[in-house]
């Protein structure tokens, strides 16, 4: 990889800044609206739900209210009571207006690569609420392009890799989660580097061992710079 890299894609989520322990907590809270069943039950059901309306609704949090919502419904017998979806969109907006906090080594990192590198934030979710996080991060003055994915699957990095006109071989996507930012830029023979992050959504959780030449895992970010 050494003297190969031109572009640099990083996801946003829990590799830029905090993201999933937000929705963790959110989950918490929303199973406290359903006192007669257990937290994994419930917790169990949700993502149950989340995963069949994945291709509907896409990631993010509008498509998890309302899976909770879905949920409520389902748990409830459909005799759903006003004042709880009323919560349930109080849950929402909590984590809507959740503060930005910057990993550690982040900011440093891209003032480093800054002007070295084409650099590019490729994330997935809601687009207005990925352009909000990036705007309130302060971070976007580093990004030369920004891509909000409905998914990450090899097709949609070789979409943004023609888009940047950049080849496989010259790119290196950087992020958290192997099935997302991992295992498909493998796939197409670009470059990945794995930044663990001490939380994962199991949707996204991949444990089994990653052989390939073009793999490389870090423990932190600013670990990254060595490797170009």
């Amino acid at each position: 990889m050494k003297n190969q890299i031109k572009t640099i894609a990083f996801d946003a989520d829990d590799t830029l800044w905090e993201n999933e322990p937000y929705f963790r907590e959110a989950e918490i809270e929303f199973t406290q609206l359903l006192p007669h069943l257990t937290s994994d039950e419930v917790i169990k059901q949700l993502f149950e739900i989340e995963m069949k309306n994945l291709k509907l609704y896409g990631y993010g949090i509008k498509g998890f209210m309302l899976g909770m919502i879905e949920t409520l419904a389902k748990l409830s017998g459909d005799k759903v009571d006003t004042a709880l979806i009323s919560k349930i969109f109080e849950i929402g907006h909590e984590l809507l207006n959740k503060p930005i906090i910057l990993l550690d080594g982040i900011e440093e990192t891209l003032q480093h690569l800054y002007g070295k590198y084409r650099l590019v934030m490729a994330t997935k979710g809601d687009l207005l609420d990925q352009e909000r996080k990036l705007e309130k991060s302060g971070l976007a003055k580093y990004f030369h392009h920004i891509e909000i994915m409905s998914d990450k699957q090899p097709a949609n990095y070789r979409k943004l890799i023609q888009h940047l006109d950049c080849k496989p071989e010259n790119f290196l996507m950087v992020g958290n989660s192997r099935k997302s930012d991992i295992l498909p830029v493998l796939a197409i023979n670009a470059f990945a580097v794995e930044v663990p992050y001490h939380t994962t959504w199991i949707h996204e959780v991949h444990e089994e061992e990653i052989v390939h030449r073009n793999f490389i895992r870090v423990e932190s970010i600013d670990q990254v710079i060595p490797l170009l």
